[in-house]
């Protein structure tokens, strides 16, 4: 064995580890134009057909027939089904010019104003993401809010569907909080953070649920609770001890903000809101600022307290003379799933049964009709 096969060159892996770098930023550059080129691709396509359909009148039946003639042209690329074809032409009705994709958040809606830094455009979202944002929005600006939340965090069509199921953009900064008088600085974003209701779907939990049970269920599926809460929230710890005073006092849930820089104390109500409530709420914030923040590094300590119900003008009330910055919100559980399943844990069998009766057959993956990447021709 030689001496270079047993140790490095001078440099070698500093080297290594460069070239490794420029390869997946190179690789992420390519997918990303790729999927650009396709998009764009598609929105002519559609403008055309939807031209052609103005000027000389043309038919439904054409779109099956260019569908049919491109296929046989380009019988190794998918995509060119006549259902696709449909898809792209309400691509380019809903986006008539793709420019307007590049205007900041801000400029399209208020609710956007915390992403317009980072927001790019429709250009940047797959293809199967429109189609589901096809069927299941009914406004531009409902699905310019998408588009920029699903390109600024990242999400999958999964997540996404799971957003529009839970109409986030009815959501989204709709919590009562006190930011405007204690929080000095990002308080349009820490606004944006926090939602109103947040809906959790925890089988096996109903309206009499405790706050015991919606704590343990937050923690066992955890995933689905940072999905809920959304993007930059980590999960700390539960039940998380404060001493004060020879006392010892323990916050239902902790999260770090990574974007707020800040940690968030989260208390669960099972009842309605009390004006109490947020003076418990003030006091344990108060004491994480002391015990647990970094005072360097770490913005002030943010409360959210979850109930199942509350009163708008009540809450308002309750926190116009708190010190510390606090969000109430309702909370609902359960909402997503068919009554008969509320009631109890269900069996395999069950479920299946539930499931076929919804038209949603067991292991599918195709949620809308002719957008599934794996049966797409």
């Amino acid at each position: 064995m030689t001496s270079e096969a047993t140790h490095d060159p001078a440099g070698y892996l500093a080297l290594l580890e460069q070239v490794k770098d420029r390869v997946r930023s190179a690789r992420v550059r390519v997918a990303l134009a790729a999927n650009r080129e396709l998009i764009g691709l598609y929105w002519s396509i559609g403008r055309e057909i939807i031209a052609r359909q103005a000027e000389v009148g043309w038919g439904g039946k054409v779109v099956e027939r260019l569908s049919a003639d491109l296929r046989r042209e380009f019988p190794e690329l998918k995509g060119f089904s006549a259902r696709n074809l449909r898809y792209m032409k309400a691509f380019a009705e809903a986006w008539p010019d793709l420019e307007i994709l590049q205007q900041p958040a801000a400029e399209l809606s208020s609710a956007l104003a915390y992403a317009a830094s980072r927001s790019s455009g429709a250009e940047s979202l797959p293809w199967f993401h429109h189609c589901l944002l096809l069927d299941r929005t009914s406004s531009a600006s409902e699905r310019a809010f998408y588009v920029h939340e699903a390109v600024a965090h990242g999400w999958t069509r999964a997540v996404l569907k799971l957003h529009l199921d839970r109409r986030l953009h009815e959501r989204q900064g709709q919590a009562v909080t006190n930011f405007e008088a204690t929080l000095a600085h990002r308080t349009e974003l820490a606004t944006q953070v926090l939602k109103d209701p947040y809906v959790f779907d925890f089988l096996g939990l109903g309206d009499d649920a405790q706050e015991r049970d919606i704590e343990q269920a937050m923690v066992r599926q955890v995933r689905d609770t940072l999905v809920e809460l959304g993007a930059g929230f980590a999960f700390v710890g539960q039940q998380v001890s404060l001493e004060v005073g020879d006392q010892e006092f323990f916050v239902d849930l902790l999260f770090y903000h990574v974007r707020l820089h800040c940690y968030v104390v989260v208390e669960l109500k099972a009842g309605e809101f009390k004006p109490e409530h947020a003076g418990q709420l003030n006091f344990y914030c108060s004491a994480a600022d002391d015990l647990i923040r970094d005072k360097a590094a770490d913005g002030p300590t943010i409360g959210l307290l979850l109930c199942r119900t509350r009163n708008r003008i009540v809450a308002e009330y309750a926190l116009r003379d708190i010190q510390k910055p606090i969000g109430v919100a309702q909370i609902e559980l359960t909402r997503l799933l068919p009554e008969p399943l509320r009631t109890s844990l269900p069996t395999i069998e069950t479920l299946e049964a539930e499931l076929s009766a919804l038209g949603r057959e067991p292991g599918a993956t195709n949620e809308i009709e002719g957008t599934s990447e794996s049966s797409e021709d």
